[in-house]
């Protein structure tokens, strides 16, 4: 006799990812100013920034602001290392995605630095993130991210960030 339990057909658990991910990047009215997007494959997550006209901070060359590629930066490590954070809850179904659409936002990430290497000016064309969590403890994180544009091997721009977890008690 099997006792273990059925798991959810895949489109159920492709709904929680994506509802729960949804949820998680609208919460933060900055992601939305930016027009930051991710597209998840599995566990994997990439941020999007297209290309708009307030993001160019020199229109002589015209390359995106620093400023702007730093928070694109610093947005893809915060929901990297807090999609890494749920993963477990949003996986098992304990994840109430319903309160994370009614408002009820988990705690993100505190940033303690963020240090910044621009490779080279970037482009006015979309850009493309992805973040590497090297650790995730209870109370510390640390998120290495690379920005690209048309070549993933050629990033225009890299970070490293530590940050304080939220806790779980609230």
């Amino acid at each position: 006799m099997n006792t273990r339990p059925r798991p959810d057909p895949v489109q159920v658990v492709k709904q929680r990812r994506d509802a729960a991910l949804t949820a998680l990047v609208d919460g933060v009215p900055y992601i939305r100013f930016l027009g930051i997007q991710f597209d998840r494959r599995g566990d994997e997550l990439t941020a999007i920034m297209p290309f708009d006209d307030k993001l160019i901070g020199n229109p002589l060359l015209p390359a995106l602001h620093g400023g702007a590629t730093a928070a694109f930066l610093e947005v893809t490590a915060i929901i990297g290392l807090s999609w890494n954070l749920l993963w477990s809850e949003i996986e098992s179904g304990a994840f109430d995605t319903e309160a994370l659409a009614g408002g009820q936002m988990p705690r993100l990430p505190r940033t303690v630095d963020f240090t910044v290497d621009y490779l080279r000016s970037g482009l006015p064309r979309d850009a493309y993130a992805r973040a590497r969590v090297t650790r995730a403890g209870r109370r510390y994180g640390s998120v290495h991210v690379e920005a690209w544009q048309d070549n993933r091997d050629r990033p225009f721009a890299q970070a490293q960030g530590h940050f304080v977890m939220p806790r779980k008690d609230g």
